[in-house]
């Protein structure tokens, strides 16, 4: 199930929470939904990356817990909020660029998940206990044409 409350206007958050799961396109469109279009390839891939994360490592797939995911327009930034109800982590403190070829492989992959959001997001923040992801994408800001001559 999939609720929603609230659509984001000016510092405004909306909110969508849904059980666990990895059938993730419905929410990936509504979270898209007012989002440019030359962006939501690139933000479609990074916030399924973060739900995915939420879903099945922090939740286990468990349908009776839910994600929740927090979104806003606030000054040119798109922000999203992504909770779930699992035991948490703590991420790498190493530097974003480097490699995850030392890993093995299960753990390469999340190594390789986590620069993806890097790459992806301008901002990439997690709370302490490890449940809550932070996302921001800072929108393009055209200068003002003037009209005088």
């Amino acid at each position: 199930m999939i609720t929603i409350s609230l659509r984001p206007v000016g510092r405004y958050w909306g909110t969508i929470s849904f059980a666990s799961t990895l059938y993730l396109c419905p929410i990936l469109d509504l979270l898209l939904a007012e989002i440019p279009a030359k962006l939501q390839a690139e933000l479609r891939l990074g916030l399924q990356e973060a739900l995915v994360n939420a879903a099945k490592h922090g939740n286990n797939l468990d349908p009776s817990k839910t994600v929740v995911v927090r979104f806003s327009l606030i000054d040119n930034q798109y922000w999203w909020v992504i909770s779930d109800q699992g035991q948490g982590f703590t991420p790498s403190s190493t530097n974003d660029d480097e490699s995850t070829d030392y890993l093995p492989p299960d753990e390469a992959e999340s190594g390789r998940g986590l620069c993806l959001l890097h790459q992806i997001f301008d901002q990439v923040e997690w709370n302490r206990k490890g449940t809550e992801l932070r996302l921001c994408k800072q929108m393009e800001t055209r200068s003002l044409l003037s009209l005088r001559r």
